[in-house]
């Protein structure tokens, strides 16, 4: 079996197919243990599938969490109260022939049972392979990679929001079968809104796990029912994944220690809203500190890119202006306002300053460019983005005027954005300090559409973006020393199943010449 095949294989369910009768087989090379008690549980307990993320050049995380029934209401996955053993491979072929570590976790039922299995001392820049098993069944067969050391180029994908309800998973299907190296997740990877809940634009294609979360067996059963989803399976089994929370992983936005509904216990609700999301993600165990969960963090690919991934929720003051989108608010030009707060904000510069990466990659959840969303005189602005937290993106957009080649990669809007970020966004002459380049929804909000009107009269509204669709899809990549070409990859629907992906719209952004002993290359102009 070729890599290719395998990915297929694998896209489609196939490798180390799940049985309930005997164990599948293990290479002698690497015998892996059944404990006495395999027979205790009752069916499969890999239905959530297994993933990968955070990749270094020498290692990895490794994710599984057991559950043999996973819409078992307790939000325990109908797993039993008690310790179970989960033995683990990673191997450099498909047909796991060369297993190069193995080991065994222990899952437990305080973290729902799930598996973080954080490995080191692997080569760089290269495929591995990996599967777990317990209990005498073995997990589908995945894909991860270490990062290069040196300037190797890559292929990466950037997806966010997706909504369950809303539609089917394709997205997540095409993406898979196009074999990226690594997959960025900017936020909104599940709902939080009871069944119905919020479809102001969509049917409902699929119904929510009953209620709107608020305790922690909510949101496993909620994360639960996304990662059943055989597509989702498939994006998670191809590559490993950056992810980052946006609010719906909580709650609607939510703002710092602030309820978008004012409701009493956030700080409770919030605190198991990250529990579920770290139990359910492939992240450090350094990642959850008692009732934070820090996702800042900076990924290198080599010395061709460096990651730096933002938290724009947890640290931010309140929205201005009490609601979400409002003309004429003064308070949003506030100084004194922050959206990263004081300690990520030097974390960023610091990381900025230091990078000694071609290119600087900032993923982040909201619109950064300025976005004015009333067509004529006056002006509208979402308050919940950068546009409520202005003062703070002007002094951001100022340091990454002396970053090489920063790009700014963004989730959210559930429409395709092509932008660039100004420090003046109302001067036509301010240069061009970084490109933003905003991915569409995987599914929140249905099919999607392309009125051209209008997109004609928001692009004229916002001559500093180029380019909306307001389709699903996700943004496929490709970096090299000299460029970063970017595909808008869309879908026509996805409230059914089959639909393809097409390259609607394709960029090239050339890289700037190397920084010299005089400092940076002078800015671009638009």
């Amino acid at each position: 079996m070729d890599r290719r095949t395998f990915l297929t294989a694998a896209a489609a369910g196939l490798v180390a197919p799940r049985t309930a009768s005997a164990p599948a087989s293990v290479p002698a090379s690497a015998p892996v243990s059944v404990p006495a008690s395999s027979t205790t549980l009752r069916s499969d307990p890999f239905t959530l599938g297994v993933a990968s993320g955070d990749p270094s050049a020498d290692g990895f995380v490794l994710w599984t969490r057991l559950a043999v029934e996973p819409l078992s209401g307790d939000g325990r996955g109908g797993m039993p109260a008690r310790d179970v053993e989960v033995d683990w491979q990673v191997a450099t072929d498909e047909r796991f022939s060369s297993v190069v570590r193995s080991g065994t976790a222990t899952a437990r039922p305080r973290d729902a049972h799930s598996v973080h299995v954080e490995l080191d001392g692997l080569e760089p820049g290269r495929d591995y392979f990996y599967r777990f098993r317990s209990q005498g069944r073995l997990s589908p067969a995945a894909r991860t990679r270490t990062t290069p050391a040196g300037e190797s180029p890559l292929t990466f994908a950037v997806a966010a929001c997706a909504h369950y309800e809303h539609g089917y998973y394709t997205a997540y299907r095409r993406l898979a079968e196009q074999e990226p190296d690594l997959v960025v997740f900017l936020g909104d990877y599940m709902y939080e809104y009871g069944p119905s809940g919020y479809t102001a634009l969509a049917g409902r294609v699929r119904t929510h796990t009953p209620g709107k979360c608020a305790t922690l067996a909510d949101y496993r059963l909620r994360h639960a029912q996304y990662k059943s989803d055989h597509d989702l399976q498939a994006a998670h089994a191809v590559a490993p994944w950056l992810v980052a929370f946006d609010d719906h992983e909580v709650e609607n936005n939510w703002a710092g220690p602030v309820s978008s509904t004012g409701a009493p216990g956030f700080a409770r609700r919030r605190a198991d809203a990250f529990r579920a999301y770290y139990e359910n993600m492939p992240l450090r165990r350094a990642s959850l500190q008692g009732a934070v969960l820090r996702i800042n963090r900076r990924v290198s690919w080599g010395t061709l890119a460096r990651f730096h991934l933002l938290d724009t929720r947890q640290f931010r003051d309140d929205q201005a202006c009490l609601d979400g989108v409002r003309a004429g608010c003064d308070e949003r030009l506030s100084d004194g306002r922050t959206l990263l707060g004081a300690a990520q904000w030097r974390w960023l510069e610091e990381g900025l300053s230091g990078s000694g990466a071609r290119w600087n990659l900032l993923g982040q959840q909201i619109l950064m460019a300025q976005r004015d969303y009333k067509i004529g005189p006056g002006r509208e602005v979402n308050l919940d983005s950068w546009d409520g937290y202005a003062a703070e993106r002007t002094r951001l957009l100022g340091s990454l005027s002396g970053t090489s080649n920063p790009v700014v990669l963004t989730g959210d809007a559930h429409m395709h954005h092509l932008a660039d970020l100004k420090t003046d966004f109302d001067d036509p002459d301010s240069p061009v300090v970084a490109r933003e380049l905003v991915t569409s929804s995987i599914a929140s909000d249905g099919d999607g559409y392309r009125d051209r009107t209008w997109i004609a009269e928001a692009l004229q509204e916002n001559p500093h973006i180029s380019y909306i669709d307001q389709r699903r899809g996700y943004l496929m990549a490709r970096l090299t020393r000299d460029e970063l070409a970017v595909d808008f990859r869309t879908l026509d629907y996805i409230s059914r199943r089959g639909a393809r992906a097409r390259t609607a719209h394709r960029l090239t952004i050339p890289a700037e010449p190397p920084r010299s002993a005089a400092g940076r290359a002078a800015p671009r102009h638009g």
